[in-house]
C-alpha cells in the first residue's frame, strides 16, 4: 500500500527512483520488487481511470448486512448478570 501511495504521491508518471525518494524520506522499506510490479501495472495508464474503475469494483462489494446475527441476549446459563440498582429507592 505504501508503494501505490507513493506513486499517488509523486507527478503524473513517477519513475522508480521518484518513489524510493518518496518512500526514503518517510524512512519507508523499500521493497525495490513491489516498486516495479507497480509500474509496470500502470505503465501507459491513466491514473484518473484506474481510480474510476477501482471505485466502481469497490462498489459491488458487499459490506456486512445479511445474514448476520448478533444476540446481546443471554440464552441460559447462569444468569450471569447483576440485578438493577435501586439505590435511589425509598421504603
Amino acid at each position: 500500500m505504501k508503494v501505490v501511495t507513493a506513486y499517488l504521491l509523486g507527478n503524473t508518471s513517477p519513475s522508480a527512483d521518484d518513489l524510493k525518494n518518496i518512500l526514503g524520506s518517510i524512512g519507508a522499506d523499500l521493497d525495490k520488487e513491489r516498486i516495479e510490479l507497480l509500474l509496470s501495472e500502470v505503465k501507459g495508464k491513466d491514473i484518473i481511470e484506474m481510480i474510476a474503475v477501482g471505485k466502481e469494483k469497490l462498489a459491488s462489494v458487499p459490506f456486512g448486512g445479511e445474514g448476520v446475527v448478533v444476540s446481546t441476549a443471554g440464552g441460559g446459563g447462569d444468569g450471569g448478570g447483576a440485578a438493577p440498582s435501586r439505590s435511589n429507592h425509598r421504603d
